[in-house]
């Protein structure tokens, strides 16, 4: 099992989630009624990642700007917007020594800016380093501060002190402190920016998954090994699951190299898909080839294109490659799960998702209670809404699941939820 792992989110003012601490496991399943902010928590990593892509200051462009970003509910709109995560990501951190990265984004009125505001950025790093000494970066205005901290405290500066280091008012130090020297803290922070940058929210696209792959003869002739880099390193492989499965096919043809994996995902895709026989892959082109996925399938004459199967088909076999990607990143995110599948592919995929797990972190959104049956309470996280517009996430503990679903005689989960017993209903 990877131990690279986020360990708690804690949001303020971002969307609906006006105040939010949600600690994840390896598998969190978020459920609720539509509009309650279970997106949102998917878009703040999304946010996060873009940070480091781009800079805050697209980031936050792109978005709208601040206002369009920053809680909407409430007498008065706010004026500082939070993000911090727990994590263990550098070499030293432990679940009661984690890493520690929080980012605050703050807007003061000025009538002579154009938007008629301003905005300014802190950010705060904090990690364990060797014998037991930690290491503090605050990053503020144009001035980024390493400080050593004394092992045992938290809080007391070590006898090496402090050291500033200049940085672009509104750059992120998320973004450019990667580049410091080892010695300030530089391969720390940059362990914490790679998990965050490879985080993937993954949105299947039927229409585009069913479309044929361009054919890289050259990326097809590299080995396995080259291919399956990690995602999070700085070396990208050659072939990558594109985030709405817009490159299913020549992934496909990529992971059947892999026969181990590629004759599990068969396995898996014939228990569901009861019809299915193999599945085949056909190149069309002259120099710009192509390859398209075709189902053989029992009874048929001839095999039948991805470009005619059914939804829940594309999507099923989307979730599978996903699922079944030697290099995952990070964390991957999936919007509605359920969506599409017959309800007795479920019990496959919470299976393959929980070993999945040991390789990535999923977060996933569902509004399925067959789905919800098949978990645990430490995965399950019921999502509500109050009167405010604020999202409440979660609305109730792990342990007051629990303890919910023992004073019910162990009645399944999914069925609990349904019921209201558990809340994050209409």
């Amino acid at each position: 099992m990877t131990d690279r792992r986020l360990l708690r989110l804690d949001v303020e003012n971002f969307r609906s989630l006006q105040r939010v601490s949600l600690p994840l496991g390896s598998l969190t399943v978020l459920v609720g009624p539509n509009g309650v902010g279970k997106s949102n928590v998917l878009q703040v990593f999304r946010f996060l990642a873009d940070i480091i892509k781009t800079d805050l200051d697209p980031a936050l462009s792109s978005r709208g700007g601040f206002d369009e970003l920053a809680f909407w509910g409430g007498e008065r709109p706010p004026t500082t917007m939070r993000i911090a995560v727990q994590a263990r990501w550098t070499s030293h951190a432990s679940t009661a020594a984690p890493d520690e990265y929080e980012l605050a984004i703050r807007r003061r009125s000025d009538k002579r800016a154009a938007e008629g505001y301003t905005i300014s950025r802190s950010e705060s790093f904090r990690f364990k380093r060797t014998k037991g000494r930690g290491r503090r970066i605050t990053v503020s205005g144009e001035e980024a501060l390493v400080t050593d901290i004394a092992a045992g405290n938290k809080n007391q500066l070590d006898d090496s002190g402090e050291r500033s280091l200049g940085i672009s008012k509104l750059s992120s130090g998320l973004s450019t402190l990667p580049r410091l020297a080892s010695s300030e803290g530089g391969e720390e922070v940059s362990a914490m920016a790679d998990g965050l940058a490879s985080f993937r929210v993954f949105d299947v696209d039927v229409t585009a998954a069913r479309r044929p792959s361009r054919l890289n003869r050259a990326e097809l002739s590299t080995s396995l090994n080259q291919w399956i880099t990690p995602r999070h390193s700085r070396h990208r492989r050659s072939v990558e699951l594109a985030d709405d499965a817009g490159n299913l096919a020549l992934f496909l043809v990529r992971l059947s190299l892999n026969k181990p994996l590629w004759n599990r995902l068969l396995e898996d895709a014939r228990t569901v898909l009861p019809n299915l026989e193999d599945i085949r892959f056909a190149s069309f082109g002259g120099a710009a080839e192509h390859v398209s996925v075709e189902l053989v399938e029992r009874g048929l004459r001839r095999p039948t294109p991805l470009a005619d199967a059914s939804f829940g088909t594309v999507r099923l076999l989307s979730l599978l490659a996903m699922l079944y990607d030697p290099a995952p990143p990070a964390l991957t995110c999936v919007e509605e799960l359920d969506h599409g599948l017959h309800p007795q592919a479920l019990e496959l995929l919470v299976e393959r998702l929980r070993e999945a797990s040991e390789r990535s972190q999923f977060i996933v959104t569902t509004h399925s209670p067959a789905l919800v049956d098949r978990l645990e309470p430490e995965e399950f996280v019921v999502c509500e809404r109050d009167e405010n517009g604020a999202s409440r996430i979660p609305s109730l503990s792990a342990d007051e699941v629990r303890d919910i679903r023992t004073a019910s005689e162990g009645l399944p989960l999914g069925e609990l939820w349904f019921s209201g017993a558990l809340g994050g209903g209409l």
